[in-house]
């Protein structure tokens, strides 16, 4: 298939690849986009910003039909403008594009409900329990986890807890992020009986990093993550999540670069997660098989 003298190749620019997140993402574009006879290539900034207008310009000279960037924005302003040109340049010349991200005006974007899912989750820890928290967050510059802090704060707010600002502990948006901010967690003795990571794969490393400790999940503190990648279904004990139907996010995405109008009117398709409660936590000062604790599990 060919539009405008452009290929039938769609790419696709992720952040990370080796992150679940990412990798079913890239399951739902690629399923999508063999249901239209079109090829995908892929792109791996290994979370560097300034890598994405480059690999746009090189799959612009490949004469994509269209590409699909997936992955967080950051609040570097000088990375961003030159996005916006590579943007431009793209779709002047017939390409057509899309993210899955924050909003960028002008642009087709799948956007995932980051502070809505995380003033759920919020809301649901609190009542089944718990009153002291401590947040395991990504990079301050990072907008998903500025969001997903900021709706978790407002959670806690909406059931009158304030979140103290020195309980946000900031490392790397990945699994060894996770340990290493679990660990500080730990010198810091706050005394929080739930932790919420600000994704799965660094409440993964969180929980590698409480176990080393000497900790028992969910008995001594419970943890949650969010986006629900498919490896959360092997871990033990089954980890509570914000989950986020992942490869529908890059199906979306590939049906805004297909679509007839793309391009005439920026779009929006917004996805909002779903509190999924889990083993991983339990109302604080409970064993396993206390009475009261079963019915608030939801699989």
């Amino acid at each position: 298939m060919k539009t405008r003298g452009h290929t039938n190749v769609v790419g696709l620019i992720v952040h990370d690849i080796n992150d679940p997140y990412f990798s079913s993402i890239a399951a739902g574009v690629i399923g999508a986009a063999d249901q239209q006879d079109m090829i995908v290539t892929l792109a791996d900034t290994r979370r560097s910003p300034e890598r994405e207008p480059m690999y746009l310009a090189s799959l612009r000279r490949l004469r994509c039909r269209a590409v699909i960037l997936a992955g967080s924005r950051s609040t570097d302003r000088s990375s961003e403008a030159r996005l916006r040109q590579e943007i431009s340049s793209f779709t002047s010349g017939g390409g057509r594009f899309a993210m899955i991200s924050q909003r960028l005006p002008g642009v087709d974007t799948v956007l995932v409900e980051n502070r809505a899912g995380a003033r759920d989750l919020a809301r649901e820890l609190f009542d089944l329990g718990h009153r002291s928290f401590a947040v395991l967050a990504g990079p301050a510059s990072l907008r998903t986890s500025r969001d997903r802090v900021s709706g978790f704060r407002q959670g806690l707010a909406d059931r009158g807890l304030r979140l103290d600002p020195a309980h946000v502990l900031h490392a790397d948006f990945t699994r060894d992020g996770g340990f290493a901010a679990a660990m500080r967690w730990h010198r810091s003795g706050t005394g929080a009986t739930c932790l919420f990571a600000v994704n799965d794969v660094m409440a993964v490393g969180a929980m590698d990093a409480l176990r080393q400790l000497g900790l028992t999940l969910p008995d001594d503190v419970s943890i949650a993550g969010f986006d629900g990648i498919l490896p959360l279904r092997d871990i033990s004990p089954l980890a509570t999540t914000v989950h986020i139907p992942l490869e529908t996010l890059g199906m979306e995405a590939m049906g805004l670069v297909l679509a007839e109008d793309a391009g005439l009117t920026p779009r929006v398709k917004r996805i909002r997660g779903t509190v999924r409660l889990r083993e991983s936590t339990r109302p604080p000062n409970t064993r396993h098989g206390d009475p009261g604790t079963e019915g608030r599990v939801h699989i």
